[in-house]
């Protein structure tokens, strides 16, 4: 069921996620305006993020919709420190995909979110929960 997302789990182990990408050479004046910071992510994060949508396209029976309702009901907070410091080994699939969700959704509130749950290992966690759960399946 989960086929899509774990695939990318080695390539995952093996890239970089992306970068941030900070503006040195303009100067903040009129003709020279500084540019945001921003994360410019590597192609496997950006394939990840796609498949996520997908599953949920896929799969409306799973309310992904409302992931931070499904965080919520299993006493998951929707942040960072919270949601990467849950043991997924006791959830089903539905409320690690709440996770991943809330992971890519995090990403539109605060740049650079996502990049951080990759590097601290959590979406390699959060999928190798998916492939265990396909393999108990």
């Amino acid at each position: 069921m989960y086929a899509q997302l774990t695939t990318l789990l080695p390539a995952l182990q093996s890239d970089n996620y992306g970068e941030w990408i900070i503006d040195k050479e303009n100067d903040g004046t009129p003709e020279h305006p500084i540019q945001f910071p921003f994360v410019n992510y590597g192609e496997v994060v950006r394939k990840l993020e796609e498949e996520i949508y997908h599953f949920e396209q896929d799969h409306p029976d799973f309310g992904l919709n409302r992931y931070g309702e499904i965080l919520k009901k299993n006493e998951i907070e929707w942040c960072f420190e919270s949601m990467k410091n849950v043991d997924v080994s006791k959830f089903d699939g539905k409320v690690v995909m709440a996770l991943l969700m809330g992971a890519v959704r995090a990403e539109r509130f605060c740049d650079g979110a996502l990049i951080g749950f990759c590097k601290d290992g959590s979406i390699i966690k959060w999928l190798e929960r998916l492939k265990d759960i396909d393999q108990q399946g």
